[in-house]
Formats: structure tokens, C-alpha cells, sequence
């Protein structure tokens, strides 16, 4: 077993064998994001569920990880590029593993955009990052997707079984790619690939129910888990919508556990308070 073979494993929750992922980086494509400006307290409210992973670029990961619960692992968004570039689906390193491991990261993520002119050097960084993580025992996550001028339809079957191929043919731990739709090319691209497969959300949708019918079907194709962004913290309920996507990924008594404990913590400090303001326990009227 490698070093990053260990830390890849906490990534999987040990009842259910999935995993939810919670990217929180989109700051640096999209700038002052609706839903995401005050990154401590979305940190705090998707801290009271068993989430494994937190997406995080190398500025907040530095500022913010004392608030990344400790049975999530903190992974560091090693790509980055504004939706002002041209073009702008490209994307360049803006960390390299070693110094992710210095700011504390557990993992390391890269993205790539395939079907376009900056493709290779996507690759080539993806191909790069691999190697300096896996010599440093640290996990890779790589998000792969169809992007660019010559992409007719970003959800073309064959384009996203392509990226699910992608990741594991260039060494990636898991692979997070858009789901296509279509169940059974899916399926069979998750069950060649030697590499896990969680599904991506994308730009906020406006029918969450729907949005949560897609996760259900990506999953019974064979998914492992999902890499949920702005279809959470832009919802207009944030809590809710992580909650569902929780209990779809998990189940509804991993979700009631959880619950539960959360509950117990928030009585314990609430009586911890009220013993602090009342230390001698006078009874009133006394």
C-alpha cells in the first residue's frame, strides 16, 4: 500500500463505501460569488455533516483550515483561471503539491478541460502534479471536463466517458467528472475505469429537485460519491440542499446519526453557556 493509498481511504465513508466532497474554490473562476462571500461560516454549516472532502485553493486552505473539521480531508485546489481569460476554460497551476502539504492539505486537486486548444498543457500539468503527489504519498483528485468552442454538447456521452478514462489512464485517485445522462455508457465507463468516479454539479441549477434525481441516477450508475459546489451554497437554502445531497450519497441513517450528534454538541455548549452565566446555580426567587 503507498502513503497515498492510506489517505485515499478516509475518503470513503466506512459504512457506505461513497463519499461527498464539498468544493469551495470557486472564488479565483468566479470572483465575489453569490453564496460563497463568507467562506467561515459555509465551512461551519457543511462541518455539521459527515462530508469527506473540502475543496479549498491554497489563500483560503491557509486562512481557514483550523475550521475544516478533522474527519473531512482538507484538499487543495491546485488549478485556477478567472472567467475573464480567453479563453476561459483554461487552466494553469497556481500551487504544486509540496507547498499543499506544507499548508496542510490531506489531498490535492487539478483540473482539466478537455476538447480545446489548451488541452495539452492541461495534460501535461495534470500528468506533473500526479507525479509530485503520489512521491509525496499524498491523493489525487482530478476534475475532468468537456469544455471549449468545438464542444457541441458538454454532455455528450462520449466526451464524459473519455474524461472518466482520462483520470485513470493518467494515474488520478478519483476522478470527478459531469454526469452524462446516459445510464448505461456511464455505467460501463465507471466499471472499466481503475479509478473511482464521483459526479460534478456545475453552474447552480434552478430545479433542485431535479438536480437531486440526476445525483440518484449518477449513483445507481455506478458513482461513487459527488463533488457538489454552487448547487449547495448557492441554493437558497444551503443546509437543506447539503442535507439531501447527504442522505442521497449516504443514506438517511448516516444523515440521522449525524444529526444526532450535532443536536448533542449544540445541548452540551448551550448548557455550558447558561452554566457559565449562572456559576453558583441560584435558583431564582432565592
Amino acid at each position: 500500500m503507498h502513503g497515498s493509498d492510506r489517505k485515499l481511504a478516509r475518503l470513503f465513508h466506512p459504512l457506505t463505501g461513497k463519499m461527498v466532497i464539498a468544493p469551495l474554490d470557486h472564488g479565483v473562476m468566479e470572483g465575489m460569488l453569490t453564496g460563497l462571500e463568507e467562506l467561515q461560516r459555509l465551512l461551519e454549516m457543511v462541518g455539521e455533516f459527515p462530508v469527506q472532502g473540502i475543496v479549498l485553493n491554497k489563500g483560503a486552505l491557509r486562512a481557514y483550515l483550523q475550521d475544516v473539521p478533522l474527519f473531512s480531508q482538507a484538499i487543495a485546489q491546485l488549478s485556477g483561471g478567472t472567467r475573464h481569460c480567453l479563453p476561459p476554460y483554461a487552466r494553469s497551476l497556481m500551487c504544486g503539491a509540496a507547498e499543499a502539504l506544507r499548508l496542510g492539505a490531506d489531498m490535492v486537486a487539478v483540473q482539466v478541460n478537455i476538447a480545446n486548444e489548451m488541452e495539452d498543457r492541461m495534460l501535461a500539468d495534470m500528468g506533473a502534479i500526479v507525479d509530485e503527489a503520489h512521491g509525496l504519498g499524498v491523493p489525487v483528485l482530478a476534475l475532468i471536463a468537456p469544455k471549449g468552442d468545438r464542444v457541441v454538447n458538454e454532455m455528450d456521452p462520449s466526451l464524459i466517458n473519455h474524461c472518466i478514462r482520462l483520470g485513470a489512464e493518467l494515474g488520478a485517485d478519483v476522478t470527478g467528472v459531469p454526469y452524462s445522462g446516459d445510464a448505461r455508457s456511464f455505467g460501463r465507463a465507471v466499471g472499466a475505469s481503475a479509478t473511482p468516479v464521483v459526479v460534478t454539479g456545475g453552474p447552480s441549477k434552478a430545479d433542485f429537485k431535479s438536480f437531486a434525481g440526476m445525483i440518484e441516477a449518477a449513483l445507481e450508475a455506478g458513482a461513487s460519491g459527488t463533488c457538489i459546489g454552487r448547487n449547495v451554497f448557492q441554493n437558497p437554502n444551503p443546509r437543506e440542499a447539503m442535507r439531501r445531497i447527504v442522505e442521497i450519497v449516504h443514506g438517511p441513517e448516516v444523515l440521522a446519526e449525524a444529526e444526532a450528534a450535532v443536536a448533542a454538541v449544540k445541548a452540551a455548549e448551550a448548557q455550558a453557556e447558561a452554566a457559565e452565566r449562572n456559576p453558583a446555580g441560584d435558583v431564582a426567587g432565592d
